[in-house]
């Protein structure tokens, strides 16, 4: 997917919606299944979506039976803060440690890097002490960290550690962010710096002069989970602090009254430790980026946005890939039985002005609105496809390969020639992928929701006698072990009984030994 291509074409603004629920995380269940032309696989190259030849398909199955376009949200923003950052680092030199105009550290040790953000990260954590150290001003006189006004801005993830509410121990000591300096103070030092305390219960952002008096600005609580990113910003002046997580304002302060003396300041400044190397956050640190001004909420709000995507869809991390919540729905027990249909979370907008029905199914004229608590509205158009036919919409919060791996979900049926809003997407970073209603194995599921949802063979029938779609519409597992012989509800019924008799498996029918012809065999009369 050309992601600069799509931030491009995707607009801004849409017509507000009146969903005024509470963010979703998201859903899953459910696809039709009467027999329609099979679409072609479609993929994204700049602002046009084209069909892919044969010869293009990596994955035939599936480019059977889905057609999509991928979206990820967090792209649809560029931002970059006016006058620029003082410095910047994206740890992308793992072997010098230099930052992004080329500038060496003065020092660094027992550092590793990690790819489970956005490229190359930097990782402190280690049973000897470690630290990476840089001049607060170069000797050109350019400055690398502002002290008494500025802002700082960085992403942050635990990696051995998750906080006490989250039933772990914290980094376990008091562990820096940023610093200059040490706490308490050295004679003649002082102290400026962010930090966490022992539980990872709290950040605090405090100052030490170097006569000995000194105090917190601000503090705020956190509970954070091992490998979770997070993007921190710290804003402060003379007059006021403000701390900012994850895009929103966390805690807001005292100015900066504090500030360390000239040989703290010679010193440097240490990312992610202390100067022993003791004081470690145990976490890894990227994009970190320093300024002499303070960032607006705005601006902060949209750099987390704009950011976000690739450590929130990174494939790689698991901590990141959050679950989205299943949209309701109902089973269809027409000619052709569906397990799940309806409009799910889909909202049905208008019909879409000059669309043509073509054998291709996909999404376009895509755009996206933030709302109130840190959500989008995701507008969409499905064009192309035939009419009166319910296409699905999966989504998922991370792509894997193939396709078929990544954990998608069930959004809701939508048709051709239609524009429709899914409200209040609270994940950072979702894709997006339409599927059609072919069911080649009749098992009351698409060919497209056995693979992408349930990992089952779409060609192939339930070997257990059971079927997909009735296990769907019960809430069972479909792929789950002795599945058909199971008795959850203890009533001397399984699942392959109640299936065959029409009983519903998660209803009790009383316990009772059932006779049929030959005797002795167990079943219903």
């Amino acid at each position: 997917m050309n992601i600069q291509s799509m931030r491009s074409t995707i607009p801004l603004r849409e017509t507000p919606s009146k969903y005024t629920g509470p963010a979703r995380r998201f859903p899953s269940e459910g696809f039709p299944t009467s027999r329609v032309p099979r679409p072609r696989a479609v993929e994204v190259s700049g602002p046009a979506v084209r069909a892919l030849s044969p010869a293009a398909v990596r994955l035939p199955l599936l480019a059977l039976t889905v057609a999509g376009l991928l979206l990820g949200l967090a792209s649809a923003w560029a931002v970059v803060p006016p006058g620029g950052p003082l410095r910047s680092w994206s740890f992308s030199d793992t072997n010098a440690w230099t930052d992004d105009a080329g500038y060496s550290p003065i020092s660094f040790t027992n550092l590793t890097s990690t790819t489970l953000g956005d490229g190359t990260a930097l990782v402190v954590d280690s049973t000897n002490p470690a630290w990476l150290n840089f001049k607060v001003v170069e000797q050109d006189l350019t400055t690398n960290l502002a002290l008494d006004q500025g802002s700082v801005i960085f992403w942050v993830a635990p990696t051995s550690w998750a906080s006490v509410s989250q039933q772990g121990s914290g980094p376990g000591a008091w562990a820096s962010l940023l610093q200059v300096g040490a706490y308490p103070a050295n004679p003649g030092e002082g102290y400026w710096g962010l930090g966490m305390d022992p539980a990872g219960a709290n950040l605090y952002f405090a100052g030490q002069s170097n006569n000995g008096t000194g105090g917190t600005y601000l503090s705020t609580p956190i509970s954070w989970t091992t490998n979770r990113w997070h993007n921190v910003a710290l804003t402060y002046s003379s007059s006021n602090s403000s701390l900012y997580i994850d895009g929103a304002l966390a805690a807001s302060g005292s100015g900066v009254q504090y500030l360390p003396g000239p040989q703290a300041v010679a010193a440097g400044f240490y990312v992610a430790s202390d100067p022993s190397g003791l004081l470690q956050a145990h976490a890894m640190l990227d994009d970190l980026a320093t300024y002499n001004y303070q960032l607006d909420p705005v601006t902060i709000a949209v750099t987390f946005q704009s950011q976000s995507l690739p450590y929130y869809a990174n494939p790689m991390n698991a901590a990141n890939m959050a679950r989205l919540p299943t949209a309701p729905s109902t089973p269809s027990e027409g000619a052709v039985f569906d397990a799940v249909t309806g409009h799910g979370d889909l909202q049905f907008v208008t019909n879409a002005a000059a669309c043509s029905n073509l054998d291709t199914v996909y999404i376009t004229n895509v755009s996206c609105q933030p709302v109130a608590g840190g959500g989008e509205n995701v507008f969409f158009t499905i064009g192309g496809g035939s009419n009166g036919v319910a296409y699905d919409v999966f989504a998922t919060t991370a792509l894997a390969q193939p396709m078929v791996n990544a954990q998608w979900y069930w959004m809701g049926q939508g048709y051709a020639c239609s524009r429709y809003l899914l409200p209040n997407v609270a994940n950072s970073a979702v894709f997006l992928i339409l599927g059609t209603p072919l069911d080649s194995n009749a098992q009351g599921l698409t060919d497209a929701y056995q693979l992408l949802v349930c990992k089952t063979n779409p060609y192939q029938p339930n070997s257990s006698g059971l079927l997909y779609g009735w296990d769907v519409e019960f809430g069972l597992t479909p792929t789950q072990a002795n599945l058909a012989t199971q008795d959850p509800e203890q009533d001397g019924l399984d699942n392959l009984q109640k299936y065959l008799y029409g009983a519903n498996p998660a209803v009790s029918l009383g316990f009772s030994v059932w006779l049929s012809s030959p005797s002795g065999l167990s079943g219903l009369p």
